[in-house]
């Protein structure tokens, strides 16, 4: 029993030696950072409700954010036979391709009579657009986005050029 004991006792002393303690260890990581490309949005096409004729009965025009832009109309609003331009507004968005984006649109403003008798108003707003709420560019980071919206035009609207004294906003945003 007494070798026993001491072969526990050398063993267990040999071994004390053989473990070694750490007391700091250290590991490594690498840093990257990626600038992307910047989203942008330019204009290419105003927006333009075309021609319009109101009688004692006011109405709403509502423009279709497409690019062959179709108009609809409530109340005594009609559209006579000379069309005029009528164009949903189009932006070209340009960024990193395959990415998705956040439109944000107007909620409303005023155009104003610039010919006729001058100063009168009509209010645009309910603005919507294609795509919407979001869009996604394609492979070459591209696409583009029409913007539409309603005009209320009033009961024996004075006649004349109505337009807005500043261009209104569309933002996107990097989803």
């Amino acid at each position: 029993m007494k070798t026993i004991t001491k072969i526990f006792a050398v063993a267990s002393f040999l071994t004390m030696f053989a473990v070694t303690v750490e007391a700091q260890v250290t590991a490594s990581a690498s840093t990257e950072a990626t600038i992307i490309a910047p989203i942008s949005i330019s204009k290419q096409v105003d927006l333009n409700f075309g021609n319009l004729a109101v009688g004692a009965t006011g109405g709403v025009v509502t423009l279709a954010p497409v690019l062959a832009a179709t108009r609809s109309q409530v109340g005594g609003v009609t559209f006579p036979v000379v069309v005029g331009t009528v164009t949903a507004a189009e932006f070209d968005v340009n960024g990193l391709a395959d990415q998705t984006y956040s439109i944000i649109l107007p909620t409303s403003f005023l155009i104003t009579n610039t010919t006729g008798t001058g100063g009168e108003t009509m209010v645009v707003d309910n603005f919507t657009s294609t795509p919407t709420p979001t869009g996604t560019l394609d492979g070459s980071g591209y696409e583009v986005l029409y913007v539409g919206a309603d005009v209320t035009v009033a009961a024996n609207q004075q006649y004349g050029v109505y337009q807005s004294t500043a261009d209104f906003d569309v933002t996107v945003n990097y989803n």
